[in-house]
């Protein structure tokens, strides 16, 4: 029989984190590698990419919110030790993930033109978006089935399998990206449009990629899986009822940003490309932090699954000085070679030197955002995902009220617009924080 119960050692948390932390570089770094490409086209293509990379990271976050609910849930049944409990959990995902990806496609081409055209001011911009998403969205069911697999690997700690099928879409990405943009070896040259090709091109490869790994491991014969059979209506429900209050959160976490980069938009001149540049920066900062909420997550569901919720607070409080660690040490090479990494985006050294002062604040404000990442995660972890929400909703009102008095009525610099981040951050910490202190998520079953 299988161990699948943790510890809560440093090194139990880095064998876990270390491979979803490269799972998520990879992807991260195909981000960066997208902008690098998109931005030799132009700032107003770099600037598009801003919205259209957003609205397509809320439709990724739905089924990331699924799939983190089903990993809740499959988490705990590890901590049991149950492992007809993880099939029959990991089947009936399979079969909600891809009825969830069908209803995203239609939801979003019905949503899309009234969506940028009411909010997007420059009419090129709005074309621009629209016709890109036509082509993107199809990436959708790809990226769901990828992230129920990954979801698995991590509740069995199985974590390290996450780095090839991320490995796998970013080298196929970037090699697409490089082809269909520019029109090498004899393929036509789609500019803008290509990215969007190449994309969901490599996201088919990221979850076949996945599914190879998931059935040459024979897991689904160490789990007995049958990936399509009948449904369970009543595990259906329990999964609903775990996950939809994280989708809604990822709905307002995500669409809070999207607002910030509409508002942005209204900003004119350089402000959309540059905010694309330091988001894309923001996102290799948080790679190691992302990772290691994650498995604060998983380990706070499994030991609560083994009756130690006593052991709650120790893996918060280790988790978060790794996180902490990691992020100073990358947040200071970034503050001094600043103008080197933007300049990996633009030539233009008038955007470049406009960007600096941002892309410090940005930095600064991951030092908070690896600590209340990890207390929110932890709070996910107990599966009382409504708590979630209800912090996540407050959090990102605070931070729509700051977007709309400081960007669209005061037209601030850049840099204090992107100071949002502070106020998101420090009060999804404090919110956390107090919930954690309450105790009240013991003895929740999901």
């Amino acid at each position: 029989m299988e161990n699948l119960k943790l510890s809560t050692s440093y090194r139990q948390i880095i064998k876990l984190a270390a491979p979803i932390s490269i799972a998520h570089l990879i992807p991260q770094a195909n981000f960066f590698t997208n902008n690098v490409f998109i931005g030799m086209l132009g700032q107003r293509e770099l600037g598009v990419n801003a919205i259209t990379s957003v609205f397509y990271l809320i439709l990724s976050m739905v089924g990331y919110g699924l799939s983190s609910g089903i990993q809740v849930q499959l988490s705990r049944r590890a901590g049991e030790g149950d492992k007809g409990a993880i099939a029959r959990t990991l089947s009936t995902g399979f079969l909600l993930s891809l009825a969830f990806s069908a209803l995203l496609l239609v939801l979003a081409w019905v949503v899309m033109p009234s969506l940028f055209g009411n909010n997007l001011h420059d009419k090129q911009n709005w074309e621009m978006s629209l016709h890109f998403m036509h082509r993107r969205l199809w990436g959708i069911p790809f990226v769901m089935i990828g992230q129920l697999v990954h979801a698995f690997f991590i509740a069995t700690s199985r974590s390290k399998l996450l780095m090839w099928g991320s490995l796998a879409a970013t080298i196929s990405n970037i090699a697409l990206d490089y082809v269909l943009i520019f029109g090498h070896f004899n393929f036509p040259a789609l500019g803008f449009d290509g990215a969007a090709v190449a994309s969901v091109l490599a996201e088919a490869i990221f979850a076949a990629t996945t599914l190879i790994l998931f059935f040459s491991q024979k897991l689904h014969k160490v789990y007995s899986i049958q990936l399509l059979q009948k449904i369970d209506f009543n595990l259906v429900g329990r999964m609903i009822m775990v996950a939809l209050p994280l989708i809604v959160q990822f709905l307002f976490s995500i669409g809070g940003w999207l607002i910030f980069f509409f508002f942005i938009e209204h900003l004119q001149g350089q402000a959309l490309a540059a905010s694309q540049m330091l988001r894309s920066i923001f996102g290799l900062v948080a790679v190691g932090a992302w990772a290691l909420a994650t498995t604060c997550n998983t380990m706070v569901s499994n030991v609560i699954g083994q009756g130690n919720t006593n052991l709650v607070p120790l893996i918060i409080k280790r988790v978060s000085l790794l996180s902490f660690s990691y992020t100073l040490i990358l947040g200071i090479i970034l503050w001094v070679f600043a103008y080197q990494f933007l300049s990996l985006y633009s030539s233009d050294r008038a955007l470049i030197l406009y960007a600096i002062p941002s892309l410090k604040v940005v930095v600064s404000g991951t030092l908070v955002m690896c600590i209340a990442t990890t207390a929110f995660n932890a709070v996910v972890g107990t599966g009382n995902t409504f708590v979630n929400l209800s912090i996540e909703i407050s959090c990102v009102m605070l931070y729509l009220v700051y977007c709309y008095i400081v960007i669209q009525q005061q037209h601030a610099p850049l840099h204090i617009c992107w100071a949002s981040e502070y106020v998101y951050w420090v009060s999804l910490l404090i919110f956390s924080f107090l919930y954690l202190k309450t105790g009240k998520w013991k003895g929740k079953s999901v």
